[in-house]
């Protein structure tokens, strides 16, 4: 199993830049109401993207295991709830484009401190320095 953990690895942070690169484009998008945004492809490709983004985080865990690492896996995982409840109010069911700014925001942060959290295994991400 250890053979497939550098290239799951690889597939899994690709994945992770090409969906938060497609949110913030859609994000764009839906502020400046671009016609792109209802565009059947960008209606499937993000899923396609994040289906193989879990899938690979799925793969990983079984290959380095849940347990000894569960403090920062954990932290990935509520900060993937997070990403995607505020990613849905940024890219549909904010109210004004200004809430739906601000969700995009924030979405963007969780993502970054979910990207911390893998990078540095620490389950405060870069909140640890600030903390």
């Amino acid at each position: 199993m250890g053979d497939y953990f550098l290239p799951l690895r690889a597939l899994h942070m690709t994945c992770a830049g090409l969906s938060i690169a497609g949110f913030v484009l859609r994000c764009i998008w839906m502020l400046t109401d671009s016609r792109l945004l209802a565009a059947r492809a960008n209606k499937t490709v993000p899923h396609i993207v994040d289906t193989l983004l879990l899938a690979s985080a799925i793969a990983l865990v079984a290959i380095i295991g849940f347990g000894p690492n569960a403090a920062w896996l954990g932290a990935k995982i509520a900060g993937l709830v997070v990403y995607i409840v505020l990613g849905t109010f940024a890219l549909k069911r904010g109210r004004t484009k200004g809430a739906r700014a601000a969700f995009g925001v924030l979405a963007i942060i969780v993502f970054a401190f979910i990207a911390s959290v893998a990078r540095t295994h620490d389950p405060l991400g870069f909140l640890h320095s600030i903390l």
